[in-house]
């Protein structure tokens, strides 16, 4: 390798595309078709605008809040008595005002969950808030929740429980028109929304209308998931829609907000049932999958997805949040942060605190990028594809990225950097615009001596692959892309500084700063 200008302070990164006897030809070939006579490839399987959108939000939230809050339970049995229903405080506009604080973009709403408890006056069962003291039965904690969420700038969700233990025909076809008639209640009476959350939890023992039995479904024919995701498409052109199966986002197979080590955003979807999906497939993706569906890294920040009093003790720290978020954001997926409000309606003291401290902590590790504008050149190899210069890596224009031309194997690129840099934060991301390519990479830096060490290796990258290293520093680094399907592209490579606060062990008392 051409040795560094000592005087300049380079970053080495090597762009090294596996070349064996079957070629990149074999590696590309089943996911690329050719592009423009620029010498670009263009992947079959791509996000949609609505999908980048999306995956940009990075963080988004989730409040669970119904009868359960009040019985105590996780999953209400379907026989509780709305009279229970009575928050003493409800305040949906805190709920956004923390979530925004907090740096989520979104929030979706429980509007009904197993137990089949409404949270608006559905003109279809009388097991709603309009049966309920909670504003003498004129209440609609779904209106209150739309309008908080656009006062304060986030997007929309709901979620819509399959199963339903409180309907008398649940498990009949007759089911099946109630719950397509709430869908169409819930998305053609509050406006745009964004995200509309299915879950696989169906079928078992529940109240039934007084039946009190247990009844199973047919997974797989039951719902007529095509045909009710149609329906939801022409309510909501633009919603996203959350499933195993996607089509637009799709659980990563764990309540620990983590997704794989290796994680594509491609998958098959041909053989998944939503509620017996193989969860290491869903954790995983596919590099070889027909389908582009976001991972969506759900997990609640106490024990249970509901408020209990007993677990305000037990709220996941700010260190903890951050460790989720490296492992959901920095793996290529999207954090769903549940928060679940308490018997007043508000969401509890302590989890706001630690929601707030953690955005603070992220905010401040990531607030200086230690490579930004750095010079960067091609030093061996051709230069790329004309138009996509290896400068786009360092730049702060989202759009722009560097890209291999077909026969620019292997590539080097220097980043000049101005003297010797400490950092222990590496993010990398891919234009996952025209695709995800990346399959393993390594990272090495210079010695003092010239030579180089290991100091991470990975696998995939997409949206946003972030590699946190023991403090290093160096005057040089170097990215080795092994594996690839098809050139690899680079839309940015930062280097970044973390938090003291980071390292810090308290729990989320931490509203002070």
């Amino acid at each position: 390798m051409k040795q560094l200008n000592r005087t300049a302070h380079y970053i080495t990164i090597t762009f090294l595309i596996g070349l064996t006897t079957v070629g990149i030809f074999k590696l590309s070939g089943c996911r690329s078709v050719p592009g423009k006579d620029d010498g670009t490839e263009t992947e079959k399987v791509l996000p949609s605008p609505g999908q980048i959108e999306y995956q940009q939000m990075e963080t988004v939230g989730f409040i669970h809040f119904t009868v359960n809050t009040f019985t105590d339970k996780e999953w209400g049995y379907g026989d509780e008595d709305p009279e229970l229903f009575n928050p003493t405080a409800l305040d949906a506009e805190q709920w956004a005002r923390v979530a925004r604080d907090g740096g989520l973009k979104e929030l979706i709403l429980t509007a009904k969950h197993h137990d089949g408890f409404c949270l608006w006056p559905s003109a279809f069962t009388e097991h709603s808030v309009k049966s309920s003291p909670y504003k003498n039965g004129q209440g609609d904690v779904v209106r209150e929740f739309v309008d908080a969420c656009r006062k304060y700038g986030l997007k929309v969700g709901l979620y819509l429980s399959p199963w339903d233990r409180n309907h008398p025909d649940y498990g009949t076809p007759a089911y099946i028109t109630y719950f397509r008639n709430q869908l169409r209640e819930l998305l053609t009476g509050y406006g745009e929304i964004n995200e509309i959350w299915f879950d696989g939890a169906n079928g078992g023992d529940g109240y039934y209308g007084g039946a009190n039995e247990e009844r199973r479904i047919d997974r797989e024919t039951y719902y007529g998931w095509e045909e009710t995701f149609s329906l939801v498409k022409e309510l909501q052109p633009g919603i996203k829609i959350f499933s195993d199966a996607g089509p637009d986002i799709r659980w990563v197979g764990n309540e620990k907000g983590f997704a794989g080590e290796t994680f594509w955003s491609t998958i098959s979807v041909e053989n998944m049932v939503i509620g017996a999906s193989d969860q290491a497939y869903l954790n995983r993706g596919d590099p070889e999958g027909d389908r582009w569906i976001i991972g969506q890294c759900d997990v609640s920040i106490r024990p249970g997805w509901f408020y209990h009093a007993d677990e305000d003790s037990l709220v996941k720290s700010p260190q903890e949040l951050v460790d989720i978020y490296y492992k959901s954001v920095g793996r290529n997926g999207v954090l769903l942060l549940n928060l679940p409000p308490d018997r007043r309606g508000r969401i509890h003291e302590a989890d706001a605190a630690s929601l707030r401290a953690f955005r603070q902590i992220i905010d401040q590790t990531f607030a200086v990028d230690l490579a930004e504008g750095a010079s960067a050149k091609v030093i061996k190899g051709k230069r790329g594809v004309m138009g996509h210069p290896a400068s786009s890596v360092t730049d702060t224009d989202t759009d722009t990225y560097w890209i291999a031309g077909h026969t620019d194997l292997p590539v080097e690129i220097l980043i000049g950097l101005e003297g010797e840099r400490t950092f222990d934060r590496i993010m990398l991301s891919e234009p996952i615009r025209i695709g995800q390519r990346v399959s393993s990479f390594y990272l090495e830096t210079e010695t003092p001596g010239g030579t180089w060490k290991e100091i991470a290796r990975g696998t995939t990258i997409g949206y946003k692959r972030i590699l946190r290293i023991d403090p290093d520093t160096a005057s040089g680094l170097r990215l080795v892309i092994e594996t690839s399907y098809g050139p690899p592209a680079i839309a940015h490579i930062g280097l970044f500084q973390s938090s003291a606060r980071e390292h810090q062990s308290a729990r989320y008392g931490l509203a002070e700063h």
